[in-house]
């Protein structure tokens, strides 16, 4: 910045002595060092504290900018590492978003979910976005915290641990992680209407000991780890025996009925 009036006298004493050649060179010269500006601008706002308002990028669906990743695709994902936040007001696409503490939160909307474009990426407060753990992104919620996600299709109910912003796109809810959506029945269908109860401020070393368990503790996660491991298994059982929330026991007793 402080060099630039200087480069701009320089180049019209220049242009009135080398001729026009040289001059349609300096446009190109110019062009090129404001497009690198620009870049430079967006990676500072990808790193830094939240801006006031965020940059949409032609590969995000999502209307706002990735930040750099940081870990590769393939491989375990470091977990914590962020920091505490709320955040100052922002604006995203025209819309205005308040960050602020909500213990009674209680919200229902349209939950999506986001995953390969993002893994290994920055989250808001600092941590690396795991798509394969059960985590969320919120507008407004502070970072990190918990938050229970129900399915209102299902009922299915997990926690998850809120560490990211977003989303921004027709005023949806909440963003959950990929593994989020499976195991609450959203992958396949991209969106799904749930509802959000904040549920606490979370720790900062990432420690996923308390959503596991509370997975673990529903009565149809049998369901989904039975399903995982042996689909052509489970499949055929839920046929024979109708629909239900099954669990690990649940097969090992209608497969002994047949």
């Amino acid at each position: 910045m402080c060099g630039s009036g200087g480069g701009r006298a320089l180049s019209a004493h220049a242009g009135g002595f080398l001729g026009p050649e040289w001059e349609r060179r300096r446009i190109w010269a110019s062009r090129l060092l404001l497009l690198s500006i620009a870049a430079g601008l967006a990676g500072c706002a990808s790193t830094g504290a939240a801006p006031q308002t965020s940059v949409a990028f032609p590969e995000s669906k999502w209307g706002v900018s990735a930040s750099p990743r940081v870990a590769a695709v393939e491989g375990p994902i470091r977990k914590g590492g962020g920091i505490h936040k709320l955040g100052q007001p922002y604006q995203v696409a025209g819309r205005w978003y308040v960050p602020r503490h909500q213990p009674g939160y209680d919200r229902a909307g349209i939950a999506s979910w986001y995953g390969a474009d993002f893994h290994g990426r920055r989250t808001s407060n600092g941590e690396i976005y795991d798509m394969n753990a059960l985590t969320a992104a919120h507008p407004t919620l502070p970072l990190p915290s918990y938050a229970y996600v129900s399915n209102a299709a299902n009922g299915r109910t997990i926690l998850v641990r809120v560490n990211d912003r977003g989303p921004y796109v027709a005023n949806r809810e909440i963003d959950l992680s990929r593994a989020s959506a499976r195991v609450l029945g959203l992958e396949r269908g991209g969106t799904g209407r749930v509802r959000v109860r904040y549920a606490g401020p979370a720790p900062l070393d990432g420690n996923d000991r308390r959503e596991r368990q509370f997975l673990a503790g529903r009565p149809w996660s049998g369901t989904e780890r039975v399903a995982a491991a042996a689909p052509e298994f489970a499949a055929p059982v839920a046929r024979a025996f109708g629909p239900r929330d099954w669990s690990a026991a649940d097969y090992r007793a209608a497969l002994a009925s047949r």
